[in-house]
């Protein structure tokens, strides 16, 4: 009995598909939310296919964006001021709904993930 159930429980979650249309994304707008050492931070930001402009507390840095796939990319400050801005960011988008994504990200070759979400404006 056990096995039937977990079986069937099994057979639930993998048939949970969670919607991710990450083209939709790919340009624009934007607002971005994030936690970073438990402390909220926001930004806006412009993209289009290869150029993301991010404006963060009146600061603009220019990083460049390659695409890995449809919902993966990677980001590179443009003009990084000191080492850490030197660090490729990896991204993946987890979902998205409407015109909101959620997305986790950490600096390449970084196994700690932070997280954060995504607004088209």
């Amino acid at each position: 009995m056990k096995k039937i159930l977990l079986l069937l429980a099994l057979t639930l979650v993998s048939c949970y598909n969670q919607e991710r249309t990450c083209k939709d994304f790919k340009t624009g707008n934007f607002t971005s939310e994030t936690t970073f050492d438990g402390k909220k931070l926001s930004s806006a930001f412009e993209r289009n296919d290869s150029i993301q402009i991010e404006n963060y507390n009146a600061i603009i840095d220019t990083f460049s964006i390659r695409w890995i796939n449809d919902c993966e990319y990677i980001l590179e400050n443009v003009k990084p001021k000191n080492r850490a801005e030197k660090k490729a960011v990896h991204v993946k988008i987890l979902n998205t709904k409407d015109s909101k994504y959620n997305f986790e990200y950490s600096f390449v070759g970084d196994a700690k993930k932070q997280f954060g979400s995504v607004t088209k404006l």
